[in-house]
């Protein structure tokens, strides 16, 4: 029940004993201080690992050719390798159960120009499906279809940063743009996770850029994402299959790591949860060791308080102060401070973190904040054990005898 008596005493014992109150505080905001960073510098590098694997889906497969470093069945090493279409369908007939997606690409520097503005970017003849594997999402109009690629329609969809450079305020939606010398009509434009780098990319239907550009049966890359019910260690051997199968169709040695190479998200996928996982297993130990050092101070702290106080409550009692009555008044004391000091900590370490924030990006530290609901849990442990740890002494002064607490040294 709310006694304004009681809180009036409570102020009045925290006015008379400031130095006792402010080291209490200062004790309780540096544990929940030092909490607050620590768990906001690691939900920064948490961030960091989130923004480099957002560029592209997480069940992405990417490959490539190269050259061959190894000689094999007769055939020198240094020989070029080159997919065809064939081996697009020779993919989906082997491998089809356990892909999500696939798209050949072929990638080209471009000169885009637009009445009076140019610029140089990257065209990238892909299929409609491509988009699940850049996880970009279409800002206005729409991206490429399966009529454009049967078509080979002479169409584009491009980056919201293109879209920028070129028309500046205005919509590129149906507007012609000349790309290295053949007028393309764009049809969509796209925002990318991945950053201003991946907003600057101009898709096209793939059967039209191969019949353009003179490579009528050759592609580049391929990229596709597996079935995600595939475990990480299940798509890590699929990656594998993938290399394997198309270093025999081509006639590569099998320890030949030049020639075909492939790049298997969830190879990385794995190293990043091994170290969040030890990453966050470092921080719970340094904030548990946080709360512990709390902990222990306000027990010490209080200890001191309640025996600074003997006399005091030897008085209390003599007048007709109920044991009840002292053991009250000492934990709400110790809740009341532990509560407002918490507070101050927090505050002042999300403070810190909101604006040291930017500046931490160059160590690899993005957006570092913590979750309100992490630190007010440490507060509610430091509450309790400040709780705790005046209930004890409080307890055992509430139980000694009125002549004794008066002739306590």
């Amino acid at each position: 029940m709310f006694s304004l008596d009681r809180w009036i005493e409570i102020f009045q014992t925290i006015r008379k004993n400031k130095l006792r109150t402010a080291l209490s505080g200062f004790t309780i905001a540096f544990a929940i201080l030092l909490f607050t960073l620590l768990f906001g510098i690691g939900n920064g590098l948490k961030n960091t690992f989130k923004r480099e694997f957002a560029k592209d889906s997480m069940l992405s497969i990417y490959i490539w050719t190269g050259k061959t470093t190894k000689p094999f069945k007769g055939l020198q090493s240094g020989r070029r390798i080159q997919f065809k279409n064939d081996d697009y369908k020779f993919l989906v007939d082997k491998f089809g159960d356990r892909m999500q997606t696939i798209s050949p690409r072929i990638q080209r520097n471009v000169q885009a120009i637009y009445k009076g503005e140019q610029n140089n970017y990257t065209l990238r003849a892909v299929y409609p499906n491509y988009l699940v594997l850049e996880s970009a999402e279409i800002e206005s109009g729409r991206f490429l279809n399966m009529l454009d690629l049967q078509k080979r329609s002479k169409v584009i969809v491009i980056g919201r940063l293109v879209e920028k450079d070129l028309f500046g305020q205005l919509s590129a939606l149906g507007k012609e743009i000349n790309l290295g010398g053949i007028s393309y009509r764009v049809i969509g434009t796209f925002s990318d996770p991945g950053g201003d780098n991946d907003e600057r990319y101009i898709y096209g239907p793939f059967t039209t850029v191969q019949r353009l550009y003179g490579n009528k049966d050759e592609l580049g890359e391929f990229g596709l994402t597996y079935d995600p019910k595939l475990s990480v260690d299940e798509a890590i051997m699929f990656g594998n299959q993938l290399g394997k199968a198309l270093k025999e169709k081509h006639s590569v040695d099998p320890r030949d790591q030049g020639a075909i190479r492939v790049n298997n998200y969830a190879e990385g996928n794995k190293q990043v949860s091994m170290m969040m996982l030890v990453l966050n297993l470092i921080i719970l130990f340094i904030g548990i060791g946080t709360l512990i050092a709390g902990v222990i101070g306000i027990s010490n702290i209080m200890v001191y308080i309640v025996k600074e106080r003997t006399k005091e409550l030897g008085i209390r009692k003599a007048l007709g102060a109920t044991p009840k009555s002292i053991i009250g008044m000492i934990m709400l004391e110790s809740v009341f401070i532990t509560t407002i000091s918490g507070y101050i900590g927090l505050l002042i370490g999300t403070t810190i973190l909101k604006f040291i924030g930017d500046s931490l990006e160059e160590y690899f530290i993005v957006d570092p904040s913590v979750e309100t609901y992490v630190v007010v849990g440490a507060t509610i442990v430091l509450i309790i054990a400040g709780t705790i740890a005046g209930y004890i002494p409080a307890t055992r002064a509430a139980r000694i005898k009125p002549i004794e607490a008066l002739n306590d040294d």
